[in-house]
């Protein structure tokens, strides 16, 4: 009798899920064109749930104000980097959580569910705060005058987003993996904790050694080429003068070609003695105008002395008023600043300057501030030396300015407001940068009560902070003398003055104080994502009109007329001046 044994079945295959997803390709697998259902798990496997829910917050918190109005390629860029940088916070929180309970493996992999839940979360939350988002920048543009954004602006957003988390995700999980690999090499000799600490430690040291030694200085010589390269191109308005009162001219001690790009602009762009003469209704004089460039060396001290002789030479020791500018890192002077000077005295002026830098301002200010310095201080005791050879009844006026970096170099060749007072006639700072230690040691001691932003200090005995031209007379303290006045022109809104490394974890005075009077209230401090965005609006700082950002030019001979008292001018005068200045 034959019996039969029943045909034992298989147990029934488990669904893949993210850690037995197979790695060979020769498996058997879907129709061409098509992936597997576990594909999208597998690759959210990737992914921490944790710190994918913290970077949604931190993508969010990114479309909130900050100072200027900011369009897709830069809002893009400030989300997606707020986005990584959740991320990893994210991340970190979560293991710092398994390493204190000493749990040695990851999380369990979410569910489907809680995936899906995640998904719908982001899209919802998104779409409110681009709504959100729409009517700030609404507002913020209405303020300041400015295009409002088109509807093709928000898809270009998320786009822009979603390729700068996803540039920034790839490089940082290429770096982890580097890590675990030489975490891998090194269990095989010691401890577990010992192998993560010193492969982390090790990574650390080789990723700073590289971007230091590496990506810094072939990145910089690449930067000063190029930058080296414009400095000697020639604008289509600069030609070299007829008239020994400029630099490049007849009986000139430096060539045309050395001054560089911006210095032959300073040289060819500037009020003519007919127009001098028409608007103050008296013959006028030829404004002398002295610069040095970087084609004349780079000894910053030697340099400063060439431009003293410079002036000198052009006979600027006889005129009425000697300005002493300082340049931005192309070697940049903001014409309206010098215009003014030269209109409130008829030409009777000389102004002296030399370049520092090939550099643009907002990488001279990240890694040229040493020489900005030095120029500063070299070119100011140059000129003041030479001055101080003239008798005191036959001086001239001696002042100084400079605009962002150019007011960094300005300033430091003083210690102290008094000491400022008292070596020059007159000072204007427009648009001061967190490294001005002058600026930021007299708003540090500010009068109490007073904001960050628009401080009064000695109740303005001395010094002046002013946004705009009516500021000048909110401190009711009568100035303490006629000369030696200084003022600081800065805008609420101007990033170049308020960015600070300081924003990334501790929230600055200016935001905990009432708004300045072109910063919405809805601004809020973040961390880091504040300061993601104040760097954003750092690139489009000059991009918005007169009186906002880095744009200054209207209050500047309000200034000057209040700083130095010219003989005969008048406020109608100032009025009918501000038409005819430019910032080029």
């Amino acid at each position: 009798m034959s019996s039969t044994t029943p045909t034992s079945q298989p147990p029934a295959a488990p669904e893949p899920d993210e850690a037995s997803v197979p790695e060979q390709s020769g498996a058997t697998g879907p129709a061409e064109g098509q992936k597997p259902s576990w594909w999208w798990r597998r690759r959210l496997h990737r992914y921490s749930c944790v710190g994918l829910t913290v970077a949604l917050v931190f993508l969010w918190l990114s479309v909130t104000p900050s100072l200027l109005p900011r369009g897709p390629l830069f809002q893009g860029i400030v989300s997606g980097a707020s986005a990584a940088v959740g991320y990893g916070l994210g991340v970190l929180v979560s293991w710092l959580i398994r390493y204190m309970i000493s749990r040695e493996e990851p999380w369990p992999a979410p569910m489907r569910r809680l995936w899906a839940a995640l998904g719908l979360a982001a899209i919802a939350g998104t779409v409110v705060m681009l709504v959100a988002f729409q009517r700030w920048q609404d507002q913020v543009r209405t303020m300041m005058g400015v295009d409002l954004l088109s509807w093709t602006a928000y898809p270009q957003i998320l786009l822009i987003a979603v390729v700068v988390f996803a540039l920034l995700m790839t490089i940082g999980q290429a770096w982890g993996d580097g890590v675990k690999w030489l975490v891998r090499k090194l269990n095989r000799v010691a401890p577990p904790r010992i192998s993560a600490f010193a492969a982390a430690t090790i990574a650390i040291i080789i990723t700073v050694l590289v971007l230091n030694g590496v990506v810094a200085n072939y990145g910089m010589q690449a930067l000063n080429s190029s930058f080296a390269a414009v400095n000697d191109e020639t604008t289509a308005d600069s030609s070299p003068p007829t008239t020994p009162q400029r630099s490049g001219g007849p009986g000139s001690l430096v060539t045309w070609d050395s001054l560089g790009r911006q210095g032959r602009i300073f040289i060819s762009v500037s009020p003519t003695v007919e127009e001098l003469s028409a608007f103050n209704g008296s013959p006028a004089m030829e404004p002398i105008r002295a610069y040095v460039g970087l084609g004349s060396g780079t000894d910053l001290r030697a340099n400063a002395e060439l431009a003293a002789e410079e002036l000198v030479r052009a006979g600027g020791l006889q005129r009425k008023l000697i300005a002493v500018a300082s340049t931005t890192g192309t070697g940049w002077i903001n014409q309206a600043t010098v215009d003014s000077l030269e209109y409130m005295y008829n030409g009777d002026t000389a102004t002296v300057s030399m370049q520092y830098s090939y550099l643009p301002s907002w990488l001279s200010f990240l890694v040229d501030k040493e020489r900005a310095r030095q120029a500063g201080q070299a070119l100011f005791e140059a000129v003041s030396e030479r001055v101080r050879e003239v008798p005191e009844a036959q001086r001239p006026k001696l002042v100084v300015f400079g605009e962002s970096l150019g007011s960094f170099a300005a300033e430091s060749a003083f210690g102290t407001i008094p000491a400022l007072s008292a070596r020059t006639d007159g000072a204007l700072f427009s648009g001061p940068t967190f490294n001005n230690k002058l600026w930021v040691d007299t708003t540090g001691s500010r009068d109490d009560g007073t904001p960050e932003v628009l401080p009064t200090y000695d109740d303005g005995r001395q010094v002046r902070f002013i946004a705009d031209a009516p500021d000048l007379d909110k401190p009711t303290t009568e100035w303490t003398s006629p000369s030696g006045r200084a003022v600081y022109l800065q805008h609420a809104s101007d990033p170049i003055s308020w960015w600070n490394p300081r924003l990334i974890l501790r929230e600055p005075d200016w935001l905990e104080e009432e708004p300045g009077r072109d910063v919405l209230s809805a601004m809020r401090w973040i961390p880091f994502v504040t300061f993601l965005q104040v760097s954003a609006d750092m690139a489009v700082s000059v991009g918005v009109p007169d009186g906002h950002g880095h744009n200054y030019m209207s209050a500047i001979p309000a200034a000057w007329a209040k700083i130095l008292q010219p003989p005969g001018w008048t406020e109608a005068k100032t009025e009918r001046l501000i038409p005819l200045l430019t910032r080029d």
